[in-house]
């Protein structure tokens, strides 16, 4: 995981934002599937904050990709926010 990636959490109602602050690289990306999995028990919505992000390696991006399959099984509606989204997943919402 980069040194300075964080992933900040609160729910509010029935969403759970995850505000997700420094590099995104591979590790980074596994990091956040593994929150993902873990914390979507009992949510509508997961809202994920993307402007904290410093740099985004493409690496961080593929693995993040490839891993959303992972997340089948959770019924999940993804939203993406803020002007990173779109280089973290090219569609702002993703819903399972």
């Amino acid at each position: 995981m980069a040194a300075n990636f964080k992933i900040f959490m609160h729910r509010n109602d029935d969403n759970l934002h995850l505000k997700l602050m420094g590099d995104f690289d591979g590790s980074s990306a596994c990091e956040l599937i593994n929150v993902l999995k873990k914390s979507c028990n009992n949510v509508y919505r997961v809202i994920i904050h993307t402007s904290c992000i410093g740099n985004i390696i493409p690496f961080g991006q593929d693995v993040f990709k490839k891993n959303l399959s992972n997340l089948n099984g959770l019924p999940l509606n993804i939203l993406f926010t803020g002007e990173h989204a779109n280089q973290i997943v090219p569609e702002k919402t993703i819903s399972f």
